[in-house]
């Protein structure tokens, strides 16, 4: 089984090279290929991201377009969506085997921050329970190649919510989700650039916007007036 490793990034250089020296620490011999899909970086991550010896494109700028172009041009037969400030579990690569083996289409793993307030702590804890509020792209997300592929891929209207949409059709197809009891580190940057209280005010607001059918656009256009975007 090969898996497919896919990176989006936009100014990531702080993170990246940190992100594929896990990766290729752990995977232990095994089939993983690593593409890092930039959306117009204007610091230095595309050359960290071509020095550290991994596949890099070039894309529009916007996650659900760049991921479907990696999941384009991956030749694995399970994909593997990793944003990259993250750094998954040692054993990711045996965790999403072991995943395929139990007739799974995809899954993804909880979430802890790297910080030690306790906010933060009791929203890592309840993303142990599977819900949809519980399963965005922090998380990462595993995919079966011809279950993405039957599944037209990633909505490119998405700015935002690209996962949450995703799982939503997945769903409805009856597809097997795995949501797997290890956890991803997940930088804690979205707080510490804003407050606590204004991202969880405004994930609330604009999930809530998801679940009632609001325009992706004007979904994207509430997220940047709540808080401090990066994408």
């Amino acid at each position: 089984m090969m898996i497919s490793l896919i990176i989006p990034t936009l100014n990531e250089a702080q993170n990246i090279i940190r992100l594929v020296q896990c990766i290729k620490q752990n995977r232990n011999g095994k089939n993983c290929e690593i593409i890092v899909v930039d959306g117009g970086s204007t610091d230095e991550t595309v050359a960290k991201a071509e020095s550290a010896g991994v596949r890099v494109l070039s894309s529009p700028q916007g996650r659900a377009i760049q991921m479907n172009l990696g999941a384009a041009n991956a030749t694995g037969d399970v994909l593997y969506f990793v944003h990259s400030d993250t750094l998954p579990p040692n054993d990711f690569i045996s965790d999403i085997e072991q995943a395929i083996a139990e007739q799974y289409d995809m899954g993804c793993y909880r979430f802890k921050f790297d910080s030690k307030k306790q906010l933060l702590k009791i929203n890592g804890f309840f993303t142990r329970f599977s819900s949809m509020w519980s399963r965005g792209g922090d998380q990462s997300l595993f995919v079966k190649k011809d279950v993405f592929d039957a599944l037209n891929g990633y909505d490119e209207k998405y700015v935002i919510m690209e996962e949450y949409d995703f799982l939503r059709r997945a769903r409805l197809q009856k597809y097997r989700f795995k949501l797997m009891q290890k956890d991803i580190l997940v930088s804690a940057r979205k707080y510490d650039d804003n407050s606590y209280l204004r991202v969880q005010v405004a994930n609330l607001v604009v999930y809530n916007m998801f679940r009632y059918g609001y325009e992706p656009q004007r979904i994207l256009s509430t997220y940047r007036r709540l808080i401090d975007y990066r994408s």
